[in-house]
């Protein structure tokens, strides 16, 4: 007999509380960042309509431990003294933090798991993990008790060969598989699990190209965006933490949706020139291996793709991959244009796949000579194409310019037709610097953030004591941990797996119709939230 116990409170919440309004009712601005003390942990602070509930921590053993993964988020397999959680006086040495990245949710039936005997129910939270020793791919079964809360789906793929760590994920209806993405530059790449337990896992990168991938998307004709996190050079001297655009946003045209390994063209934006004509000879903005870094970082190109107003005419350019797969430099040689590390992006709701917001990430550092003027900041931008997601043209424009206080761009995902939520990954450095930790923004894309206007704070991320221990320690001789906690992974969906579920194809309604919203807080104790609703207050506010 198969048992499981009552619906935890985060599924019955939403039921209780739910809102058609969602977001479109507006949130109260958190009206600053948790500031960063050394020794001093920090809690999370959310508008006051929401609230928020873990739902997986990095210190809970998964229910199948292999002989390299034993927890959520930590590479050990024991609590011995080389892979304690905590270091005892005097040291610094820990288990390595394995920092589940990208939430993929997904409501399911007939899924199972190592206990044969156990209903495992029907909501699914999916996560690769970015660091560590291995790379893995877990399950957060969210109905499901304590001993079967957290499932590892495989850490091996079909050959044997250890998971690479991972950084992107998606559900691809098409192929009915999770997507996910590897980071790691010419050996980074994109693999394709499927549901099942365990996990058949296999690295498609031969035909979707090799580089430095973290986000990734499915459009309505089954083509596959990946945004592309590759860090440029620096420069020197006074310019030394300036550094060029060196990324690429890539879309994977394949010739069977149903089964990306049967190949495809990959693809990589093309951007023109300002002012330039369309419709006439091409004049691209590309990767100029003439100019050295100090030069690229600060030609006229980049500034004006850094500027409000500005709109450039795109195209998409065929790659050759050749032998070594190696897309980053197929996108230099086909005259493609670069970024200043994009990270992540999604197709807004309600505009038939033609409308993609992307990330850039920028510098994180507050000497960044390119700071003002040339995206050294980050920013987000706008990518339409009026023709469909197939397109070859479309119109690029920078929606959101980041400064000092909104920097470090990362997480994206729509909560609402014109609602996007924006999350910061802006580092240890740019913290101390600041004196601010990370924030996730509320955006209105109907909003013109040239005029000044900023975006709503909906969260303040604090940092959590196993954190702040390691910001201490972080630079030691020996500790392989990050210090600062991270927001990373915020996904809102109703966890549709069909095509008709794609993110982008339907408008979201938080909290109404089996919509959630999730998100982690990396690093230190690699917790996994769900955004709630705030209970009622005593004049019977709902919340969103």
């Amino acid at each position: 007999m198969k048992t499981r116990n009552a619906l935890p409170l985060a599924i019955a919440v939403p039921l209780l509380f739910g809102s058609a309004s969602g977001l479109a009712a507006g949130l109260t601005d958190v009206p600053s960042a948790n500031t960063r003390v050394d020794g001093q942990s920090r809690p999370n602070v959310l508008s006051p309509e929401l609230a928020e509930q873990a739902v997986a921590a990095g210190s809970i053993g998964v229910e199948n431990p292999s002989a390299l993964v034993g927890f959520y988020g930590y590479d050990a397999t024991s609590l011995d003294v080389s892979t304690q959680f905590v270091p005892s006086f005097g040291s610094n040495v820990e288990a390595s933090k394995t920092e589940p990245d990208k939430n993929t949710y997904l409501l399911l039936d007939a899924q199972i798991g190592p206990d044969t005997d156990y209903d495992y129910g029907h909501h699914f939270l999916f996560q690769g993990h970015e660091t560590g020793k291995t790379g893995y791919l877990t399950r957060v079964n969210l109905d499901a008790d304590a001993a079967h809360r957290v499932t590892l789906m495989a850490d091996q793929d079909v050959h044997g060969k250890q998971l690479p760590t991972f950084d992107g994920s998606t559900w691809n209806p098409f192929a009915k598989v999770l997507l996910l993405t590897a980071e790691a530059g010419a050996s980074g790449g994109v693999w394709q699990a499927t549901l099942d337990y365990p996990s058949q896992v296999t690295d498609i990168s031969s035909a979707l190209g090799r580089g430095g991938y973290e986000g990734i998307q499915t459009d309505r004709d089954g083509n596959v965006w990946i945004v592309e996190d590759v860090g440029g050079a620096s420069g020197t001297g006074a310019n030394n933490t300036a550094r060029r655009p060196n990324s690429f946003i890539y879309r994977f045209v394949p010739n069977h949706p149903n089964e990306l390994t049967r190949g495809g063209r990959l693809q990589a934006l093309q951007v023109m020139k300002l002012g330039g004509d369309c419709q006439g000879a091409a004049n691209p903005i590309t990767y100029d291996a003439t100019l050295n870094a100090d030069q690229a970082a600060f030609v006229q190109d980049v500034s004006d793709l850094h500027t409000y107003g500005n709109a450039f005419c795109t195209r998409w350019v065929d790659l050759t991959l050749g032998a070594s797969y190696n897309a980053n430099a197929a996108a230099k040689a086909a005259g493609a244009t670069p970024f200043k590390r994009p990270e992540n992006g999604v197709f807004q709701p309600g505009t038939g796949f033609r409308s993609f917001y992307f990330t850039e990430t920028g510098d994180t550092n507050m000497n960044s000579t390119a700071n003002f003027g040339f995206g050294g900041y980050g920013a987000v931008f706008m990518l339409t194409q009026p023709g469909g997601p197939s397109a070859d043209t479309g119109i690029l424009r920078m929606f959101y310019l980041g400064d000092v206080a909104h920097s470090g761009f990362d997480n994206i995902a729509f909560a609402g037709a014109t609602k996007l939520l924006v999350v910061e990954d802006a580092g240890d450095t740019l913290h101390r610097q600041r004196n601010a930790l990370d924030s996730g923004y509320l955006f209105d894309t109907r909003v013109d953030y040239g005029t000044g206007a900023p975006p709503v704070r909906f969260l303040a991320e604090g940092r959590d004591a196993s954190a702040t221990l390691d910001a201490l320690l972080s630079g030691s001789s020996g500790f392989q941990n990050e210090g600062d906690n991270e927001i990373t992974g915020i996904h809102v969906s109703n966890g549709d797996p069909t095509v008709q579920g794609l993110l982008g194809a339907r408008i979201p309604l938080p909290f109404a119709l089996g919509w959630r919203v999730f998100y982690t807080q990396q690093h230190g104790d690699n917790n996994t939230w769900e955004i709630v609703p705030a209970p009622k207050d005593s004049n019977g506010f709902l919340g969103w």
